[in-house]
């Protein structure tokens, strides 16, 4: 039986987990074996620079920390190596998770995860993964919003010069 001080700290751990579990809208599960210091260091790394928390983190403190947000279907998950990504942004810790397990196909393995407190399959989790991040989608939007208005101001220079004068010629007279 651990004493009470440890038990306390045990106690502390899976309350915090609780917490950010509940605060993250989406989290992905990986077996992390084998993987070396600088490969972890660079996940970390990117992890940070994209938001997503990441963590290893003890099977029974997260079995309890699932266990009181109502993700109990994650239980059967949670045995071996296990680290969690989790963040805010739904996309993020799935698309980060999965470029790593593509790189070390061996070492690296997504078990599952869960999006907006409901459990999620791989199958969600590799859908996910495949949308680019934040700023592309936004390149693209305002990329398919300006090609009215420049193919417009082509045809518009077109027109001007129709008569073999340029633009500022024909402006001036």
């Amino acid at each position: 039986m651990p004493n009470a001080k440890v038990l306390s700290a045990k106690q502390a751990v899976v309350a915090e987990l609780t917490e950010k579990i509940q605060k993250a809208t989406a989290g992905v599960i990986v077996d992390y074996k084998g993987i070396t210091v600088e490969e972890d260091t660079a996940l970390r790394k990117e992890c940070r620079e994209n938001g997503v928390d990441y963590a290893v983190v003890k099977n029974t403190m997260l079995r309890f920390a699932f266990n009181n947000t109502g993700l109990n279907e994650l239980d059967d998950l949670l045995n071996g190596t296990t680290s969690l990504a989790l963040s805010e942004d739904v996309v993020a810790p799935a698309r980060i998770m999965s470029d790593y397990a593509k790189k070390l196909t061996d070492k690296f393995e997504i078990k599952g995860g869960f999006m907006d407190g409901k459990p999620v399959d791989l199958d969600t989790i590799k859908s996910l993964a495949s949308i680019p991040a934040l700023p592309i989608l936004q390149a693209q939007v305002l990329g398919t919003m300006l090609a009215p208005i420049t193919a417009l101001a082509v045809v518009l220079k077109q027109i001007a010069e129709k008569d073999g004068e340029p633009a500022a010629e024909a402006a001036a007279e």
